[in-house]
């Protein structure tokens, strides 16, 4: 895939990473940031779709005792484990779609 500078003059490769970097927060950093770049709008989105489910998640867990907080700890990992490749995936240049976000993300990034 060929490297695109953006909006704000770095590649868009780049961006797409950190669209991840601080979950839901940086991916509506970059979302509102990153007006035309469709590969970035795309990360962005999933970021904030993503990410911001698993806050939610996170949040009733955490009012779960015990067995919310054991599940709380599991989601954690998998949270770091998912975080860290799509990371790599946007870092690579892929427009990675996880199942049920991925179709949304990529419907909100390609309206202009």
């Amino acid at each position: 895939m060929e490297n695109k500078t953006t909006s704000l003059g770095l590649s868009e490769n780049i961006e797409g990473l950190l669209s991840y970097l601080l979950g839901w927060v940086s991916g509506l950093v970059f979302w509102f940031l990153e007006p035309q770049n469709k590969f970035v709008r795309f990360h962005a989105m999933q970021s904030i779709v993503v990410f911001g489910a698993i806050t939610i998640l996170q949040i009733v867990l955490g009012w779960i005792p015990i067995i919310g907080w054991l599940l709380g700890i599991v989601v954690w990992i998998a949270t770091g484990i998912l975080w860290l490749f799509l990371m790599y995936k946007a870092y690579q240049g892929e427009k990675y779609k996880l199942p049920w976000a991925g179709e949304f993300a990529e419907q909100q990034a390609n309206k202009q």
